[in-house]
């Protein structure tokens, strides 16, 4: 049985994209920030550029593709017919419940990782959410005679910035255990105006405006002889307060995979992928219609198109979904990427 190196050929690239926007993220996936009531959320899988630690001196770049839909209303874990949400007013420093009517959110972001390796167990690890989008609608003022539909409160721009370094803890034949450590950025706009004229809403905006601590820990096993590795990961963000005195709720990521080697240059990998918020909170008061659980299973296939390059997608299929009070929570979602080691 081959000794089992920190880099280990094409199955981990698939892991690699993922886990990058998730370890170097934090979700070492997400990216962004999917924590209030408007908001958006990314794909907190696991994909290959993410855990791994190359030979000195190795360059991994991942470019990705995230897309992912919010239409579906929740109230606790079950359906419902409206979802009302509270609005920040960050201009009287109030918060105002029930203020809008929730109608969908499309979340897409391109996204690059970096993967740089000191060592053959030391890595330094990057991520830039270079566009993001989120399209938005929803009927404002409910409840009053100014009530009306807009679909004009999105939002675009670079998001924030996450850098960390990742080691290797443990290394046997078979086994591999990875640590990470970083910080996400405040480098996104997190002030942007709304179609009013006033600070839109935290889940919207490209950023949060927050200097955050991320965390993370990856094991992984290999079962040689059957071409098969499966792997845990586990993350936490430790979210701060910006200096508008809002804070996201905190996030957890914990994610169980198996993936090997199909015929020729297409590799196939399944994961169960969970995520955890906490509430945020304004001044030190709750924010309603904030702080989610979802479980999603993802299934997908990478190709290799030549040396040290891959192409790869996933699709995410939400399986459980509960958010504190009423909420619209994320549809299937789509992940694609190219990754290129140098």
């Amino acid at each position: 049985m081959r000794r089992f190196t920190a880099v280990h050929g094409a199955r981990s690239t698939i892991r690699t994209a993922a886990l990058l926007s998730s370890l170097a993220s934090g979700a070492l996936v997400s990216g962004g920030s999917a924590e209030a009531s408007c908001g958006s959320t990314s794909c907190f899988l696991v994909t290959g550029t993410k855990e791994g630690v190359g030979p000195a001196g190795s360059l991994t770049v991942d470019l990705s593709f995230h897309y992912v839909p919010q239409a579906r209303k929740l109230a606790g874990g079950d359906r419902t017919d409206e979802v009302l949400t509270p609005k920040v007013d960050f201009e009287m420093e109030m918060i105002m419940p029930d203020h809008h009517r929730e109608i969908s959110t499309t979340n897409m972001m391109v996204q690059a990782d970096f993967v740089y390796s000191v060592s053959g167990r030391l890595a330094v690890t990057g991520m830039l959410p270079l566009w993001t989008v989120r399209e938005h609608e929803h009927d404002d003022e409910v409840g009053t005679v100014d009530e009306h539909f807009t679909n004009a409160d999105g939002t675009s721009g670079f998001g924030d910035v996450r850098l960390g370094v990742r080691g290797v803890l443990v290394q046997g034949k078979t086994d591999m255990l990875i640590g990470s450590i970083g910080a996400k950025l405040p480098t996104g706009q997190y002030k942007l105006h709304d179609s009013e004229g006033s600070i839109n809403e935290p889940s919207l905006q490209p950023g949060t405006g927050s200097l955050d601590g991320l965390f993370g820990v990856y094991y992984t096993h290999q079962w040689s002889k059957h071409h098969l590795e499966g792997f845990v990961w586990a993350s936490y963000r430790l979210n701060s307060r910006n200096d508008l005195e809002y804070r996201i709720g905190d996030e957890s990521l914990v994610s169980f995979g198996l993936d090997g080697r199909g015929r020729g240059k297409a590799s196939w990998a399944v994961q169960i992928n969970g995520r955890r918020t906490g509430r945020d909170d304004y001044r030190g008061d709750v924010v309603p219609s904030t702080g989610a659980t979802y479980v999603n299973l993802t299934p997908g296939v990478l190709f290799n198109t030549g040396p040290g390059t891959s192409l790869y997608g996933f699709v995410q299929v939400p399986v459980y979904q509960h958010v504190n009070d009423a909420q619209l929570a994320p549809g299937v979602g789509l992940l694609f990427g190219l990754t290129k080691t140098y």
